[in-house]
């Protein structure tokens, strides 16, 4: 077998809308294409010994066993490496399900796909899989220690990628909200929301947390000073940065039992507690003098400690954080006890895990010996030995939930405390007796107060109720309801994308709101170019949708990166899905236009159910996705009379419709005209019939967005089918004795589209210079010369400077090719080069004429045209003559007063 592609899907994808995270693996079965795994000897036996967890896969027989039951009775390997590959990731901690395996129109090439939950992770194990399978092929068996070489890898990857238990804890609140999230690549930064409505967050702290307050709080001398001030009670401690001042601080401070701890320290690393003599104290020091250059020496209070969490003013949880012991059983050695405790699956390294493994230092063996033990001892049964001093759940300590048990007055002194150190959120170390009890009545005190504290030890606790401290999280970032994303419109289909989502964009500018929008030309944000290129896939849409500026995305979706990415979010709040037509067929595994319209209908189907899907009634491609989405349905039709239109609107839906000239809104029994087609400059005087089709769909896209019909008519009157708002769509150039259009129609449909407007010009002859990629089909070069023929009066035929791996002058010959069928007498020629064909039909054209370039490089076909001297660019004012009232017309003013 051998792998040809491996492609990561993050969002709403081809394969499933609600599965984002997937692997698509295109695997070529070679020698075993025509070879079921019954016909394979001793497969299913070598399956079976290294993987005997697969017996849980269901499969299509639907019970238990059914996947090796359909491999003994024969499936194809594909179907195999996807559920091996499903099953590599479950065994190593990643708990995934959803797999597909499809064969493509080329014999024994398969498209395995595979649900991952790290994108490292699902790679690794889509190889593996094909390893294991190639090696039971050949041998008989996967060597064990081949196997656990794999699931060890596995359970690496999946470490490195965990979010940590506090971020995971929002990171999960967010998701049950709706409220969209992501990585940003920068300092383990977490994104809720999108554009100017999102929040930030690192670990615990937000972007509305004060640094004055992190720099307060991480500075445990000044904190303890200022909260002394305000008459809270703390340690009586000093702060010491040589060891000859250690006797002195020890005597200030009351003697001993006495803490030492590094200033500047965090997750208790560098400190010791109950420091009973000299020499202990000495090697304190030095413990904590590897942390911090200044040392506190405190008086050490007898008591438990406890974690109060403030967020927002407000105590939301209390844990007792107990330190890291175990319990004598009579029989085992302290150091079997600790073996057997850090079995527990829970336990990990380090402070990412619900609890971590016990490790012994220093302080550990003097501890014991304080005890009375030794690791070799043998606890009597019941016995607690403590192996840690200090309490941290990331040197092995425990929790327990204390939350209902805190004493009122110590709730007001941890609010109080956290307002003046200036904190969001905040985690106060309290020392006392009982924590039921008032700090005053017990000796209690305020150690330290944390910014970012770790959300863990409340949201698994070893003892008592889990806390949803993320809830309260969320409820300060996002306050009643305050909503976290920003209005999402996305625009798909075979033709008319660029053009229709820059419309739609500059329609929503009138709202006086940000816009940003991405486009095969580029990435905008307000008024600005932010990024050139083909910016129309997911890494496009991330850009728009984590600037904090930006307070609507139109967001224009190709097929390519649907394909590569899935979408770049979760889901959009319309859904614009234009026509579906033969393009880019046999690119992708998309090899027929039903294909083209289930990847297309991705875009209909991630809409919000509150949402609008914006469908062309005219296509029955695109009008048939209205099945497959949960949102709101609206239709754009270029038919007054469309049967299924009328039917959506008695129903009470809304469409847009043209009719008698206009561009209307039709709901119900009411209908409100926009604009006449002639006084709109994009539809080139109303005689581009697509272009009205595109107007129709970007204001149908606004209303529903709850843009008003007068903003809606401004952007229409405003936008114009120009070098500077759509290049390379319909741009009209007066050369003086004749014009030149340049657009970039480059398949079927959109030949189409251009001629309906070509064939309008009579004034003089029609000359084209066409061509098209050189990754489409041969049928589809033949098909763009029939139409070149019945459009043009003239035709120059040229090829692209890349000719995408297809030999030069074959795309050329194909378009001439069809030329001859349809009309053998027109007049034709070749001119391979780009650059001459244009000029050439520019130096020949009568006067009159139309010589409409169908370029490669928009830019380029532009640039040559200027050269030619003072060109003028038409840009079709609207008819000022229109009679106002005439534009608006309000049936049922009592509906329509109620719906605006």
């Amino acid at each position: 077998m051998r792998i040809l592609k491996i492609q990561t899907l993050r969002g709403p994808n081809y394969w499933s809308i609600r599965r984002h995270k997937l692997i698509v693996m295109r695997l070529d079965l070679e020698n075993l294409a025509l070879a079921p795994s019954n016909e394979i000897p001793g497969f299913y036996e070598g399956l079976v010994e290294a993987l005997p967890s697969l017996e849980g896969h269901y499969c299509s027989p639907g019970c238990r066993g059914g996947f090796l039951l359909r491999v003994r009775e024969g499936t194809m390997m594909g179907h195999i490496v996807e559920h091996v590959a499903l099953e590599l990731q479950e065994l190593s901690g990643m708990q995934v399900g959803f797999g597909r395996t499809r064969e493509t129109a080329t014999p024994g090439v398969y498209q395995v796909v595979i649900e991952y939950l790290n994108e490292e992770a699902g790679r690794y194990a889509s190889r593996a899989a094909v390893r294991l399978c190639q090696s039971i092929v050949d041998r008989g068996r996967y060597p064990k220690a081949e196997l656990d070489q794999d699931l060890q890898d596995l359970k690496e990857l999946w470490r490195d990628a965990s979010l940590g238990p506090s971020t995971e804890a929002i990171v999960k609140e967010a998701e049950k909200r709706g409220i969209p999230w992501m990585s940003l690549p920068a300092r383990f930064l977490i994104q809720l929301g999108y554009g100017a409505n999102q929040k930030r967050m690192q670990a615990t702290m937000t972007d509305n947390t004060s640094i004055l307050g992190v720099e307060l709080a991480g500075d445990k001398e000044a904190t303890k000073r200022i909260l002394a001030a305000s008459g809270v009670p703390v340690p009586r401690g000093t702060v010491i940065n040589f060891l000859d001042d250690l006797e002195e601080a020890i005597e200030n401070v009351g003697g001993f039992p006495i803490v030492i701890k590094p200033l500047d320290g965090n997750h208790g690393r560098g400190i010791t507690i109950d420091i009973r003599t000299r020499e202990e104290a000495e090697a304190a020091y030095d413990a904590a003098r590897q942390v911090s250059r200044s040392i506190i020496v405190e008086r050490y209070y007898v008591g438990r400690d406890h974690r109060v969490l403030v967020i927002d003013g407000k105590v939301v949880a209390v844990a007792e954080r107990v330190p890291a012991h175990v319990v004598g059983n009579g029989r085992s050695t302290v150091a079997e006890l600790i073996d057997e405790t850090n079995q527990d699956p829970n336990r990990g390294e380090g402070h990412d895990n619900v609890l971590t493994k016990i490790e012994l230092d220093r302080t550990s063996y003097q501890l014991l010996e304080r005890q009375g033990h030794t690791l070799n001892s043998v606890p009597n049964k019941g016995e607690m030995c403590y192996l840690r001093a200090t309490a941290n759940l990331s040197t092995g300590g425990i929790a327990v939930d204390r939350t209902d048990e805190i004493h009122p007055e110590t709730v007001w002194l941890a609010q109080r405390i956290v307002k003046i150190i200036g904190l969001d959120i905040a985690g106060l170390d309290v020392v006392t007796t009982d924590i039921s009890r008032p700090l005053r009545e017990v000796d209690g005190v305020i150690v330290e107060v944390n910014a970012a504290p770790g959300f863990r030890m409340h949201v698994a606790p070893s003892v008592g109720i889990p806390r949803n401290v993320a809830g309260a999280v969320m409820d300060m970032l996002f306050p009643n309801d305050q909503s976290s994303s920003i209005p999402i419109l996305t625009v798909t289909g075979t033709n008319g994308k660029t053009t229709t989502t820059r419309l739609l964009a500059h329609i929503c500018k009138q709202t006086n709101k940000v816009v940003g929008y991405t486009t095969t030309d580029g990435t905008y944000i307000g008024d600005y170019l932010v990024e050139t290129g083909d910016n129309t896939g997911p890494q496009s849409a991330q850009l728009i949708l984590q600037d904090a500026t930006v307070e609507i995305a139109v967001l224009e979706t190709a097929r390519g990166g649907l394909l590569r990415s899935g979408l770049g979010f979760e889901a959009a709040n319309v859904g614009v899905v234009l026509n579906v037509a033969a393009d880019h067929l046999g690119i992708g595994d998309i090899d027929t236009i039903d294909q083209l319209a289930n990847l297309k209908s991705v875009v209909a189907e991630s809409v919000y159910p509150d949402g609008y899907a914006v469908l062309n009634a005219d296509d029955v491609r695109v009008a048939a996705m209205a099945e497959k989405t949960k949102a709101n349905i609206a239709y754009f039709t270029m038919n007054p009379d469309s049967d299924l239109v009328r039917k959506h609107i008695q129903k009470g839906g809304v469409a847009a419709v043209y009719e008698n000239g206009y561009l209307s809104i039709v709901k119900g029994d009411w209908t409100h005209r926009i604009e006449r087609a002639e006084n709109i400059p994009l539809t080139m005087g109303g005689r581009a019939p697509f272009m009205i089709a595109n107007a129709l769909a970007a204001c149908l896209a606004a209303f529903v967005q709850n843009v008003t019909i007068e903003q809606i008519r401004a952007g229409l009157k405003t936008f114009r089918a120009s070098v500077s708002q759509t290049p390379g769509r319909m741009n009209l150039f007066n050369l003086g004795n004749h014009h030149a259009l340049v657009d970039y129609a480059h398949n079927p449909a959109s030949y189409e589209a251009v001629g309906s407007f070509v064939r309008n010009w009579n004034t003089g002859q029609r000359i084209g210079v066409v061509g098209g990629p050189g990754d489409r089909r041969d049928e589809d070069f033949v098909t763009l010369g029939k139409l070149a023929a019945d459009i043009f009066d003239y035709i120059i035929v040229k090829e692209d400077d890349d000719t995408r791996g297809r030999p030069r002058g074959s795309a050329a010959s194909l378009i001439t090719q069809g030329i001859n069928q349809v009309k053998p007498n027109c007049r034709h020629e070749v001119v391979m080069d780009e650059t001459q064909a244009i000029n050439k039909a520019l130096d020949t054209a009568p006067d009159n004429s139309l010589v409409v370039i169908l370029p490669e490089s928009v830019s380029r076909a532009i640039k040559l045209i200027k050269l030619r001297g003072l060109v003028k660019e038409e840009l079709h004012q609207p008819n000022t003559t229109t009679n106002p009232v005439d534009s608006q017309i309000g049936v049922t003013y009592s509906v329509l007063n109620k719906l605006l």
